[in-house]
Parts: structure tokens; sequence; C-alpha cells
């Protein structure tokens, strides 16, 4: 596991385009998230144990903002021909265990990693009404191996204050997690 922080991608991005299978093969795009206050992109991993420990979180979390608007999706984008542990099968265990109601979705090309400029796993990227990029930090700052809990507290902030209306102070604290698994020769570049 490489220890690797989000590239934190420039405030104001658009949402990119995208239209991927969940774990049962049924495929979600961009634009089923319509008429949402927010719409919040958490990539993540099965195995990986930054993941782990802030999944049960992550499934209170959605339960507290689903209902107010905020539309969630999480994207597994490692390289299944590698990591295998991360698939379908193992998608539909983490999700049920973790009480999450909102669609997992397989980035199997890894192009959607590869436009949001993810990194890492969690990654998470918050954007609003207009789809525009607002928030792009970690969770919390509970770490495998400390002492803190996961609590989300820094995801709450940023999403009660898009639900507010409020402006999101720009300096906000990079997620930090296991590496994203890219394919053999397909890891980016990011500039900027």
């Amino acid at each position: 596991m490489a220890v690797t922080p989000s590239t934190m991608l420039a405030l104001g991005t658009t949402l990119p385009d995208f239209s991927l299978p969940d774990y049962d093969g049924r495929l979600v795009s961009a634009s089923d998230l319509t008429g949402a206050g927010g719409i919040l992109i958490a990539f993540v991993s099965a195995h990986c144990p930054f993941v782990k420990l802030i999944q049960q979180e992550f499934g209170r979390f959605a339960a507290e903002y689903e209902p107010r608007g905020v539309r969630i999706v999480a994207v597994a984008s490692n390289d299944l021909a590698t990591y295998p542990e991360d698939g379908p099968a193992s998608m539909r265990t983490q999700a049920s265990e973790s009480g999450w109601s909102f669609p997992y979705l397989v980035d199997a090309d890894q192009q959607f990693a590869k436009a949001c400029h993810a990194a890492c796993t969690p990654d998470w990227f918050l954007f609003d009404r207009e789809r525009r990029l607002v928030y792009r930090g970690q969770f919390d700052d509970a770490r495998p191996g400390s002492s803190a809990s996961p609590t989300g507290k820094d995801l709450r902030m940023a999403v009660d204050q898009l639900l507010a209306g409020e402006p999101i102070p720009p300096a906000q604290t990079p997620s930090i997690g296991c590496n994203i698994k890219w394919k053999p020769g397909g890891e980016p570049v990011y500039v900027g």
C-alpha cells in the first residue's frame, strides 16, 4: 500500500460526464443525478484499510445527507486484473455491510478516475447544483493506526455549507489513502 494524498483538483472544475455499471451491471450516468442539492463522488475500494476504517461512518453520512438532496455515488477504479478482491462481489458485500444504499460503480477502464484526477481511496469530490467542484478534501482526520474515530467532520462541514448556500472555504485538507491501483502503463500524470 502506497499512502497517497489527493491531487486537489481545481475548485470550479465541472463534473466529468460518465456512464458506468454498478456491481450488478446497472448503468448509472451523470445525467441520472438531476435535481440534486449537491453531488458527492467518492472513489473507494473494498480492500483499502483507509476506506475500511470510515465505511460505516460513510454509510451513516449517506443516510443523513441523501434525504437532504445530496446525491452520492461511490466508484471503484482499481485494476481488477491485479486486484480482483475489489471486484463486484466484494463491492456488493462492502455496500451491504456498511449500509450503502447509493450507487457503487465499476470504473473498469479507469477513465472516470482520470477525468476527476482521483489519486487515492478514499478520494472525495463534492459538486454543487451547477456541477462545479466545491470541495475535494478529507472525510476527517481519522487514519488507520491513529486514535481518531471517523466522524466525517470535514466533509459534513462542506456539505452543510453547500446546502445552506454558504461559500466553502478553499483551504481544504487533502484526503490520504491507498493509491489507486492503475493498470500497467496507465498511471496518469496530473498537471496543475
